[in-house]
């Protein structure tokens, strides 16, 4: 993709994006979102049933009577994208592919975050972390970040969920919000490392999927290749044995993951590329308010 048409499509984003977050999720991902830190407002004198804890000794010696500090929620947020940049993401077989979906809907969350006066940084992730950008408000960060998911090169194109949650833990050390963006094929347990980083954050699972995943259609022999391992394989789709099969296996996978996800106590969601993402998006969204 060339300089020219990787600009086209981040003004294109940013057109759909900067609509949808000011038009349809403004007061949404404002209420669903808070401020979880207590920043010091002021002092004031001591009144009957407040914390003892509270009292400010200083201002306290100075005046020969108790004051205590007055704390109020911190509004502004700091909000991570994690990023699943392996091969499984390039795969669609409908209008675009599930890292179209997945740039579309990252985009979206960025200028929600930066509407709303927060910083917003991006890990990006296959086996291995595979980019870091820290947090930072403005539109040409975000900018910067579109650009970055557009034409980004991974080195690897296995998965690796838990290691991308780690390091989530280890270089983020104050509260925030994080968005898991990820199709999340990946064979490893990562419940842990949810639950552990969902202690300190606020954690959000966002699954982009294609309905092929679920459902094969009856077109006879096919050949299917592996994204990430590269192994291919032909399959005869008119067996009906093999597409029920085929669904089994994809709800089996889903199940694990709502059990993960529950256990972890994480909020998520599950969009096709064949979806309108802000539906799906609104009901998170509301069910967080």
């Amino acid at each position: 993709m060339d300089t020219q048409e990787i600009l086209k499509k981040v003004r294109k984003i940013e057109i759909k994006a900067r609509g949808l977050s000011q038009n349809i999720f403004a007061g949404q991902y404002h209420s669903a979102f808070k401020g979880r830190g207590m920043a010091f407002s002021e002092v004031r004198e001591y009144q009957y049933g407040d914390d003892v804890r509270d009292i400010d000794w200083n201002v306290t010696a100075r005046f020969h009577k108790p004051y205590v500090k007055v704390f109020e929620e911190e509004r502004e947020l700091t909000v991570m994208l994690l990023v699943d940049v392996s091969g499984s993401l390039d795969f669609g077989t409908c209008v675009e592919t599930k890292r179209d979906m997945a740039t579309e809907i990252a985009a979206t969350l960025a200028f929600s975050a930066i509407q709303n006066n927060d910083k917003i940084g991006v890990i990006f992730f296959s086996d291995k972390i595979e980019k870091y950008i820290p947090p930072k408000k403005g539109r040409k960060h975000i900018l910067y970040i579109i650009r970055e998911m557009l034409d980004f090169k991974p080195e690897s194109k296995k998965t690796d969920i838990r290691a991308a949650v780690e390091y989530l833990t280890r270089v983020q050390k104050r509260h925030c919000t994080s968005f898991v963006i990820s199709d999340f094929y990946d064979n490893q347990d990562f419940e842990k490392e949810f639950k552990m980083a969902n202690q300190r954050h606020d954690m959000v699972a966002i699954q982009v999927y294609d309905e092929r995943a679920k459902t094969l259609p009856d077109i006879g022999l096919m050949k299917v290749r592996d994204a990430e391992t590269g192994h291919e394989m032909y399959i005869d789709t008119s067996s009906r044995k093999l597409r029920t099969a085929h669904t089994r296996y994809w709800m089996n996978r889903q199940d694990k993951l709502k059990t993960i996800f529950a256990k972890s106590k994480v909020d998520w969601t599950s969009i096709a590329t064949n979806q309108d993402f802000t539906k799906a998006l609104m009901l998170l969204f509301k069910k967080r308010s």
